[in-house]
């Protein structure tokens, strides 16, 4: 193994947002590395994931996971490489799937890591068969139950969950229907990965080319944006049909603040009843993370036989961090957000 370098280089969460996070939220430190203890290991980072559910951690607030620490390292999953080990699992080169977050080392006492084997691309992890995958396969199939005839939309259709939910959508023989931001998206969700139609959901009339999208009304909505993009579905929604719910990323910056206008609980929740329509928020690793074997042996060979296309937006350098988050916060990302810590 390669000599490692002695300094640690750390994004660490140096205030909470109020709104939407800025740079200032954050601060870049060096610190020495620290010796091993008996049943540790020192973990080099080589990509971590950004997600958006790395902006709730960031607010101080009762959720599924306990809030980021200040002046700790911001949180976030990470491929990583052992550099040194004095665990009895984990040996000096193992490639493995850590949530070291936002560092370029992290000493771990091998609690939530696991290998990931000699991948060929190893970041993949993190992505098309890592958390963002394993989402898109349970929520559409377990929850979204699709059937062939059905229409199935989902938006952010070229993010990695949204991406994979068309895909899967089409191999059971759905008409699908994708919302993205931006003519560019749009054409590749329909080129590349296959979907019927595309929408951006910037267009002005976009409510009515997605009604004109779905003349048969809509059996399966993936939700992971809400906002304007729900207000257009939920009106087209079939009895019976079916709402996975992993995540509202146009409202992460909000914080709690209810909205401005009209109170439509009791519209949406009179349209869930007669319409029989079947709405559920699930988190991946807590609802379903005994079935992750069962997911990778299903996806793996539908990305080799790329009968399921997968998209990365890399960014060189840790440095670089912040902003690529902030990014795909904005939906100015094109698939995967991964930061390349190091070679």
């Amino acid at each position: 193994m390669a000599q490692h370098s002695n300094v640690n280089h750390a994004w660490l969460l140096a205030s909470r947002p109020n709104g939407e996070p800025t740079k200032d939220n954050f601060r870049l430190v060096e610190q020495p590395i620290p010796a091993l203890n008996d049943g540790e290991m020192l973990l080099r980072t080589l990509y971590l994931s950004l997600d958006p559910y790395m902006r709730g951690r960031m607010d101080d607030s009762k959720s599924y996971a306990a809030p980021a620490q200040l002046d700790q390292p911001m949180v976030g999953g990470t491929v990583s490489q052992v550099a040194e080990s004095l665990h009895p699992d984990f040996k000096a080169g193992d490639w493995v799937l850590a949530g070291s977050g936002w560092q370029s080392y992290a000493v771990s006492d091998g609690s939530g890591v696991s290998k990931i084997g000699n991948l060929p691309h190893p970041s993949w992890a993190l992505g098309i068969l890592g958390m963002p995958g394993f989402t898109a396969y349970m929520g559409l199939l377990d929850i979204g139950q699709p059937k062939a005839g059905e229409t199935l939309v989902v938006a952010a259709a070229t993010g990695p969950v949204g991406a994979t939910v068309g895909q899967l959508g089409k191999l059971k023989g759905c008409h699908v229907v994708g919302v993205a931001g931006g003519e560019e998206k749009c054409r590749y969700a329909i080129e590349k990965l296959g979907f019927s139609a595309c929408l951006d959901h910037n267009s002005a009339d976009f409510a009515q080319q997605l009604a004109n999208a779905c003349p048969d009304g809509i059996d399966i909505y993936f939700e992971n944006v809400g906002g304007k993009v729900f207000d257009a579905v939920f009106p087209l929604l079939n009895t019976a049909a079916r709402v996975p719910v992993c995540g509202l990323v146009s409202s992460y910056s909000s914080g709690n603040r209810l909205p401005q206008g009209p109170d439509r609980t009791p519209q949406i929740l009179s349209g869930i009843l007669k319409r029989r329509i079947r709405l559920q928020g699930f988190i991946i690793f807590q609802d379903y993370g005994d079935r992750y074997p069962e997911f990778l042996q299903a996806m793996t060979p539908l990305v080799e036989q790329e009968k399921i296309h997968y998209r990365e937006h890399m960014i060189e350098g840790l440095e670089n961090a912040p902003q690529a988050f902030f990014d795909m916060l904005k939906g100015k990302n094109f698939g995967k957000t991964v930061v390349k810590v190091s070679s």
